[in-house]
C-alpha cells in the first residue's frame, strides 16, 4: 500500500487512536483501585484532622479504625438511615432538599470523651469548598475544624486550608445562651458579632470567607434535630 495515500494515512491514524485508547483504558482500570484507596486515605486524614489528630498516608487507616467509635447516617429529623456514612458523597447530597439528604455522623473517643464529626460541602469564590467540624459531647463547642478547596486564590481564599485559620474555630459555640442555633460567623473587621460565635475572615478573601460561613450555617443547621435529640438523652 502506498504510504503516501490518503487510505494508508486514514488506516494508520485509526489504528493508532484505537491502540492509544486501549492503553489508556487498561491503565485507568489497573490504577482505579489505587486511586480509590488514595481518596479513602485522604478522607480519613481530613476527618482525623478535624479531631486534632495528625496522621500520614501510612497510619491513617490504623488511627481512624482505632479512634472512631461508630459512624452512621441520619436524616434531617435525626432518624438513623441504612448505609455506610463513609461512602456518602456530600457533593451529591448538596443537590437535594434538606428533607431528602443523607447526613453522615462520626463519633470519636478522644481522651475518654466523645467527639462528633460532621462533613460539609459548599461554594467558595472560584469553586467548591468542603471540610469537617468536630463538636464536643455538649454538641455546642467546636473541638476542631479542617477545610479545603478546589481553586481558591493562593494567599487569599486558599487560606481556609491553613492551620492558622482553622485553629480559630476551636472553642467557639454554635448555640447562643438561649439554645438558639447561630452557627459561626466568619466576620469582617467591621462586623459586630459575639466573640464566642465568630472567627476572623481572611483579609482579601471576603467571598471565600462568606462562602464558608454559608456552608457552616446550612450544613451544620441540617443536624439541628440530631443535636436536640442527643442533648435530651
Amino acid at each position: 500500500m502506498d504510504k503516501n495515500s490518503n487510505k494508508y494515512i486514514f488506516i494508520y491514524a485509526s489504528v493508532m487512536v484505537i491502540l492509544v485508547a486501549a492503553v489508556l483504558s487498561i491503565a485507568n482500570i489497573s490504577l482505579k483501585s489505587a486511586q480509590q484507596k488514595n481518596i479513602s486515605i485522604e478522607k480519613k486524614q481530613n476527618i482525623l484532622s478535624s479531631v486534632n489528630i495528625e496522621s500520614t498516608t501510612k497510619n491513617a487507616d490504623e488511627l481512624f479504625n482505632k479512634k472512631v467509635l461508630k459512624s452512621y447516617i441520619i436524616n434531617s429529623k435525626g432518624e438513623i438511615l441504612k448505609g455506610d456514612a463513609f461512602n456518602i458523597d456530600m457533593k451529591k447530597e448538596k443537590q437535594y432538599a434538606i428533607e431528602n439528604k443523607s447526613l453522615p455522623v462520626y463519633e470519636f473517643s478522644i481522651d475518654g470523651d466523645t467527639k462528633y464529626v460532621f462533613p460539609m460541602y459548599g461554594a467558595g469564590l472560584w469553586g467548591p469548598i468542603w471540610g469537617y467540624i468536630s463538636l464536643d459531647s455538649d454538641l455546642n463547642t467546636i473541638y476542631g475544624a479542617t477545610f479545603d478547596h478546589a481553586s481558591e486564590t493562593p494567599g487569599l481564599g486558599a487560606e481556609i486550608a491553613t492551620k492558622k485559620f482553622q485553629k480559630q474555630f476551636q472553642g467557639k459555640k454554635i448555640f447562643d445562651d438561649q439554645e438558639k442555633f447561630v452557627s459561626i460567623t466568619v466576620a469582617k473587621a467591621n462586623e459586630n458579632v459575639p466573640e464566642q460565635h465568630s472567627v476572623d475572615a481572611i483579609s482579601g478573601g471576603t467571598l471565600t470567607s462568606k462562602g464558608l460561613q454559608k456552608m457552616l450555617l446550612n450544613d451544620l443547621g441540617a443536624y439541628r434535630a440530631f443535636f436536640k435529640q442527643k442533648k435530651s438523652e
